[in-house]
């Protein structure tokens, strides 16, 4: 038997990006965003200490409603374009985002990088205020795709019900 070593995504070819528990035990790099070939490893820590009124119970479901926040930003591309932020990496000293961008309302470039914005300076469960002041994004080579709107929205709202399936 031969073993093929190509560098391709891990995941389905109509969005190369998705983000997942990867261990439900533990707050240390027990989450995966894999972005085309790009892969970063990160942690749950900040969303599991989220106690704002808007995050719910369970690890799975604070997750859930992070991503549906994702979906809402997207959601908001679809009537003229833009660019948003999402963050998926919580830390002391930065956090790291995705910026996506749509120039026509209909595609979508979405890159990974970082900004200089300390996690607890606001909640997971409530990041828009903060995600309109990422000035300093700084792009990780390699971790850029390009797709359509609404295939981007259907990956991050499968993740979103992986998320919930995974409890607390």
């Amino acid at each position: 038997m031969k073993i093929s070593h190509r560098k391709e995504p891990l995941i389905p070819v109509d969005v190369p990006l998705h983000f997942e528990r990867v261990r439900t035990k533990g707050s240390h790099a027990d989450l995966r965003l894999r972005i085309g070939c790009y892969e970063h490893r990160c942690d749950s820590y900040y969303v599991e200490l989220d106690d704002s009124p808007t995050a719910p119970g369970g690890l799975g479901l604070r997750l859930s409603r992070l991503l549906k926040q994702w979906s809402s930003q997207i959601a908001g591309l679809d009537g003229g374009g833009g660019t948003v932020y999402l963050p998926y990496d919580f830390s002391d000293q930065c956090t790291a985002w995705l910026r996506v961008a749509s120039a026509d309302a209909e595609t979508a470039e979405v890159q990974a990088g970082w900004s200089s914005i300390e996690a607890w300076r606001f909640y997971p469960s409530d990041y828009l205020s903060t995600a309109r002041a990422v000035t300093d994004f700084a792009p990780i080579t390699g971790a850029r795709v390009e797709c359509s709107l609404v295939a981007l929205a259907a990956r991050v709202h499968a993740d979103r019900l992986a998320f919930e399936a995974t409890g607390p």
